[in-house]
């Protein structure tokens, strides 16, 4: 039997945040049941761990949502780092993910925060029709806002389309419209992100957002480090300034999340982009199979 731990992620409450299931050895499980256990659990991901390719490095872990296998993902980062912490990994670690090692650093406490840096280059990729994400949103064109920059996909390691909102009722007004994202998806084809999407709106307090993903089984997630990352760098991309960003999730559907993003900057261009954020055990298990 293989043993699992459930992690409340980017709270420091339980049943806030981002549920993540972490499996700390993986390696007695077959290959064609990661994807079966990761839709068992229905959690936005699951993460397998293994021995590191490097023996430098921590682990090597493998991150599914219910549809795919994702080569990066931030809330699986945060979660797995505190998990191999509390099992007795050195609090400063690095983990092995299909983009590449992460180097990541876990604080003990009550809660436990981690943090890990991503050095991928931000891709800048399509620009969306506006009325194709109002679509997919269930909003009208005039809720989309274009003057800071368009509705467009990025990616520093798992794309999303990032839609800047005018203020929070248009926000909490969102709804995923799931026959438009097939659409756009068809328009805008991708192999991994299925046309998952990131709406913001700027706050006094920072930015509160809200990730949908229907075609990948997560109708909304309530915190989503990797479109966090994304936007962090993408900011930073247009101002050609370091950004630090508070961004809140998660509070329409009950879970409230706080994800801390910050960024640097050489020749005008994102170096690095770190996440951070505490999680929470709220159960153990194993896996009977």
């Amino acid at each position: 039997m293989t043993e699992y731990f459930v992690y409340d992620v980017f709270t420091d409450t339980p049943f806030g945040g981002n549920q993540l299931a972490v499996i700390p050895d993986a390696t007695a499980l077959k290959e064609a049941d990661l994807q079966r256990i990761a839709a068992e659990f229905n959690f936005s991901e699951v993460t397998f761990v293994y021995p590191p390719k490097d023996k430098v490095h921590t682990a090597r872990v493998r991150i599914f949502d219910p549809a795919n296998e994702l080569p990066f993902a931030g809330h699986p980062t945060i979660g797995t780092a505190i998990a191999l912490s509390d099992l007795g990994a050195d609090d400063d670690m690095v983990l092995e993910l299909g983009v590449g090692p992460i180097p990541c650093k876990v604080t003990k406490g009550m809660p436990a925060t981690a943090e890990f840096t991503t050095t991928v280059p931000l891709e800048k990729l399509n620009i969306i029709d506006v009325a194709l994400i109002a679509d997919c949103l269930s909003l009208p064109k005039a809720a989309i806002k274009t003057q800071n920059h368009p509705p467009q996909r990025a990616s520093v390691g798992l794309p999303f389309v990032l839609i800047e909102l005018n203020d929070l009722g248009i926000l909490a007004q969102a709804t995923p419209a799931t026959e438009a994202f097939k659409r756009a998806e068809q328009q805008y084809p991708s192999k991994v992100d299925l046309f998952a999407t990131f709406a913001y709106v700027r706050t006094p307090s920072g930015i509160q957002a809200r990730m949908f993903a229907p075609l990948s089984n997560i109708p909304e997630d309530p915190a989503t480090g990797s479109a966090s990352a994304a936007l962090g760098a993408y900011l930073t991309a247009l101002s050609g300034q370091a950004q630090t960003l508070e961004i809140a999730q998660g509070v329409e559907m009950g879970r409230p999340s706080q994800i801390s993003v910050s960024t640097t900057v050489e020749d005008g261009k994102t170096n690095s982009v770190t996440v951070r954020g505490s999680a929470v055990k709220t159960m153990q298990g194993v896996l009977t199979i």
